[in-house]
């Protein structure tokens, strides 16, 4: 099986318990996946927070002109300690993710995402995307997190 796993970490600028809270709700996920990912529920009545056991489906698009079909996301767990899902589409036989939460301090924690994809023959090309993917996420989650330090 042609199978790559991906690991990116950052500190963030803020605690645990406030990353977690936001790391649960879609809209947040939409907001830092922008502009080179949408999620677009295909269920108006979604909850607005992840729930464990729950399949989710989405229209993916990426850079966002490119649609990627439906993604399908089911929460495996969730906690303090962070979120594991499995998710896949028609291009992506299995993206198994997991966002880890390590608290530094009350004021900061560190942010891990660690993804295995597997995709056949595209999953090189998948895994690249990934890795940008995954660096814009969690640049966005910084910018986001400053952004809510100042008020």
């Amino acid at each position: 099986m042609n199978e790559k796993r991906i690991v990116r970490s950052s500190v963030f600028p803020a605690g645990r318990d406030f990353v977690f809270e936001h790391l649960q709700k879609l809209d947040v996920l939409q907001m830092v996946a922008a502009p080179l990912a949408s999620f677009v529920p295909l269920d108006s009545d979604q909850p607005a927070e992840w729930v464990a056991g729950q399949i989710y489906a989405f229209r993916l698009r990426i850079f966002p002109l490119l649609p990627f079909g439906i993604h399908h996301i089911q929460i495996l767990s969730i906690s303090k300690e962070g979120i594991h899902s499995s998710e896949h589409n028609r291009f992506i036989r299995h993206w198994e993710h997991w966002v880890h939460l390590e608290e530094i301090d009350s004021a900061s924690c560190r942010y891990t995402d660690v993804v295995r994809i597997s995709a056949g023959w595209k999953t090189p090309l998948i895994a690249l995307w990934a890795k940008l993917f995954y660096a814009h996420r969690q640049r966005r989650w910084r910018k986001w997190l400053r952004r809510l330090q100042q008020f």
